[in-house]
């Protein structure tokens, strides 16, 4: 049996993006996860058949440590003997495909999900961008989540025309449409809960609360909108990464009656059940995953229209986009939603049809099983 070894910083992005395919790779490859341990538990639900090696990678550069953990990926490297190294997130990504070809390991994966740097300017971005040029050379394949993102990375020059591939139909884990299904009981119970009418319309922002996420351009959107329209809510729900919390509330305006601000992991499928429309004016973004968790559920989005999530939303039919940072066109999109509930409704269902035509689970891990048959077969 070929053996594969997968290389990330932290258990977070296991859980969120991996378990399924874990699920289903380990029954044709032997696997070992290295990652770190002390950061974050990883799930329980993770496959009894998935060997894990801790090892403390850290997300932050540390001169030091980043030499030692070189050192012993290398070393561990030499010793097993992996046919493949897949890796996951810029640290892992330096580190062990560097290690990787040091060590002799034949077949080098590492996976793009979004470039930190895309919004940064100065010598930041081009540090950054040199470290991911940098994977690109070390690695026999490299992948990203979408075609879209492929593209930028390639008018970057980060990587050479036709050089980044997408598995499948892209994105990082496709959506479990057993945990993401539309749920009226669930609707009601939560919107009871948070005091938010049966007949509102609510829009939600779930996942992480920071400044690159665009709170604050929904924030000031939703402001304005929600003294015309007084069926018009608004959910934000996440961890406050940016501490925005206190901000949010004062520059919210006459819209803090209506706005439910949970700033802490929540459960997504019970939250994105009782909302109408997904709001994701991001910055920058790799495929988008809450968009088609919310898409499962029966959501349109209002998306920027940025890479990655380009290939999420499809305009016109799954959702809209608007020009990122531009928030009178956010809030223009909002209004569309709230004035037209049939087309409202008729997105949400094509974007859940689509979601689960396409972008299941299981077909994605499918289809990163016949990339990891074709490059191992090569």
């Amino acid at each position: 049996m070929k053996r594969v070894c997968f290389v990330l910083t932290s258990p977070f992005a296991v859980n969120g993006f991996l378990l399924n395919h874990f699920r289903i790779l380990a029954g044709h490859y032997d696997i070992t996860l290295v990652v770190n341990t002390l950061e974050y538990s990883l799930s329980d639900k993770l496959d009894c058949r998935v060997r894990v090696v801790h090892l403390a990678i850290a997300r932050q550069i540390s001169p030091l440590q980043d030499m030692k953990v070189f050192w012993r990926l290398w070393r561990f490297f030499r010793s097993e003997k992996f046919d493949l190294v897949h890796s996951m997130t810029p640290k892992a990504g330096l580190l062990a495909m560097l290690a990787a070809g040091l060590a002799g390991i034949p077949c080098r994966i590492h996976t793009f999900t979004g470039q930190v740097w895309a919004t940064r300017r100065g010598l930041g971005r081009y540090a950054l961008k040199c470290f991911d040029k940098a994977i690109v050379f070390a690695a026999s394949r490299v992948l990203t989540d979408s075609r879209s993102q492929s593209s930028f990375l390639e008018a970057e020059g980060v990587v050479k025309d036709g050089e980044a591939g997408v598995a499948g139909p892209g994105s990082i884990s496709g959506v479990d449409p057993c945990k993401f299904s539309p749920d009226d009981e669930c609707r009601k119970k939560l919107r009871n809960e948070l005091g938010i009418p049966s007949d509102a319309v609510v829009f939600i922002s779930l996942g992480r609360i920071n400044l690159e996420k665009g709170i604050l351009d929904l924030i000031h959107a939703f402001s304005v909108l929600a003294t015309r329209y007084q069926n018009a809510w608004l959910i934000i729900a996440g961890p406050d990464e940016g501490r925005l919390a206190e901000r949010i509330v004062e520059e919210v305006g006459g819209g803090l009656a209506r706005l439910r601000l949970i700033p802490r992991v929540v459960p997504a499928a019970d939250y994105l059940a009782a909302a109408d429309v997904l709001v994701l004016p991001s910055y920058r973004e790799g495929f988008g995953t809450v968009v088609l968790e919310a898409a499962a559920v029966g959501l349109p989005t209002i998306a920027s229209r940025i890479y990655g999530l380009t290939d999420a939303v499809q305009e016109q039919m799954t959702g809209l986009l608007f020009p990122v940072g531009d928030v009178a066109a956010l809030r223009f999109a909002m209004e569309a939603m709230l004035d037209d509930p049939e087309c409202r409704i008729g997105m949400g269902s094509a974007a859940r049809q689509r979601a689960l035509q396409e972008f299941s689970a299981d077909v994605v891990s499918l289809a990163w099983l016949a990339q990891y048959r074709t490059v191992l077969a090569a």
